[in-house]
């Protein structure tokens, strides 16, 4: 375990020559690759020579010059590296190795080193970065090999015939060396394809996490906005409201003190009491159904408040707002009725419900003359249920219909000269909607009009 854990700290100082943090992954690593070979060429300059010593017949000087040159050529390259030299150590390898390899060929000695020229050439392709450096180590390596061992066959010496152990050993040496150069490139290719898609991965990662992000902000700002809106309009809201309970609520409080002071002052008759009671009672019966509008409408603005959904028939509703309305009705000599096919139920909240009815229903009697005639009903169709006030009344423009339901509150005379604040129609959208359901009018001048909800049913 101590020798393997040597092994591995001497290889990493040896790769790890000539590395600093200013290179490029690539570039370490193709370091890293030619570093290793370096050591091994070093060793091979030392091994090589011995093997020869251990065996049999005569080498010639050159052949031993050959033989021991890997040592100082790749010492020269890891000294360059280790200076930061890089391309002077391509140099001198890509250059000074097939030349020493041709040496001895050219001294006419075989010595079987021909496949190094195949090594030389697969390198320079991977470890040069220029195209011209690419080619013209190339094409060094390959012009060596062709004149050494193709055009060049007859050669004083063969190795083969003086120390056969020694000539099977180059070839050996060779091809271990031309499978550890590709086997270490496959190698750190794939680590560096895998570390390029894990990085990639990371960066998909993070682009989907930023657009998830970019997506939650706007969402987020569009919320804002929406808030923004909203508030706007509540604010908006608030102050209408706030003018309307100003001035409309202190007529009838000032009616009936003036009535009560009055009665206290001057010691008024029954008679003329009786004439008075009338006017307050109208106003406090339209002041009345404005304080049950604010009441029901500042409830549903509540923080948690909730619609509250159940099932309801219809026909009690009516009846109740019918009885409720009574003497608004019978003060204009107005008859109300109801229409009603079958029991018709509906899934919604009942206090929305007979706010909306009551005041359609107050809605339609203000706006029909004496003796006219209001009518309540309810229609079952597939889709749902049909909730309807009609009256025989003055009836409504065109341009007049397009603003009830807007962002203002639209209100006119009724035909008794009943005033009104347009709060109730606001309140009767903004309840049927929270109700899942809709409203609309049908109407022509001087021919009635007729309120329609449209209601979900269970």
């Amino acid at each position: 375990m101590f020798l393997i854990k040597g092994i591995k700290k001497i290889r990493s100082r040896i790769m790890h020559i000539g590395v600093h943090h200013g290179l490029d992954v690539l570039t370490i690593r193709k370091l890293y690759i030619f570093n290793q070979l370096n050591f091994l060429g070093f060793l091979t300059g030392i091994i090589i020579p011995l093997a020869a010593l251990s065996g049999d017949g005569y080498l010639p000087v050159l052949a031993w010059f050959v033989a021991s040159s890997p040592a100082a050529i790749s010492l020269a390259v890891l000294i360059s590296n280790h200076y930061r030299r890089y391309e002077q150590a391509m140099l001198i390898y890509f250059i000074f190795y097939p030349l020493t390899t041709a040496l001895v060929y050219v001294g006419n000695i075989d010595v079987g080193i021909e496949l190094f020229f195949i090594l030389y050439g697969v390198l320079s392709v991977f470890f040069l970065q220029k195209i011209r450096s690419v080619f013209i180590a190339f094409f060094l390596s390959a012009a060596c090999y062709f004149m050494t061992y193709i055009v060049v066959k007859d050669y004083h010496y063969r190795m083969a015939d003086i120390n056969f152990a020694f000539y099977f050993f180059n070839h050996l040496l060779a091809i271990i060396f031309i499978f550890t150069g590709l086997f270490m490139i496959k190698r750190e290719n794939s680590s560096y394809e895998k570390r390029i898609l894990w990085r990639n991965k990371k960066l998909k990662e993070s682009h989907l996490k930023n657009a998830q992000q970019k997506e939650l902000i706007q969402q987020k700002a569009i919320q804002l906005e929406n808030k923004t809106a909203e508030l706007t309009e509540l604010n908006s809201l608030k102050d209408r409201l706030f003018s309307i309970i100003s001035h409309d609520l202190k007529t009838p409080i000032y009616s009936l003190r003036n009535l009560f002071s009055s009665i206290a002052t001057y010691d008024l008759p029954g008679e003329e009491i009786k004439v008075l009671v009338p006017d307050i009672i109208s106003d406090l019966n339209y002041t009345t159904g404005l304080m049950e509008n604010l009441l029901q409408w500042a409830k549903s603005q509540m923080t948690g408040y909730s619609v509250n959904m159940e099932l309801l028939e219809v026909e009690p509703m009516i009846e109740e707002v019918k009885q409720l309305l009574r003497l608004q009705a019978e003060t204009k000599n107005i008859y109300v009725t109801s229409k009603m096919d079958d029991t018709v139920y509906i899934y919604a909240d009942k206090d929305m419900m007979k706010l909306v009815l009551r005041n359609l229903v107050s809605n339609a009697i203000k706006f029909t003359p004496e003796k006219g005639e209001v009518c309540i009903g309810a229609t079952q169709h597939s889709s749902g249920v049909e909730l309807f006030v009609k009256d025989t009344g003055m009836g409504i423009s065109s341009d007049a219909v397009s603003k009830l339901f807007g962002g203002d509150f639209y209100s006119t005379k009724g035909t008794a000269n009943e005033s009104g604040t347009g709060l109730g129609l606001f309140l009767c959208k903004e309840f049927v909607v929270k109700n899942g359901g809709s409203i609309r009018v049908e109407s022509k001048p001087g021919k009635g009009s007729k309120f329609i909800c449209d209601l979900p049913t269970p």
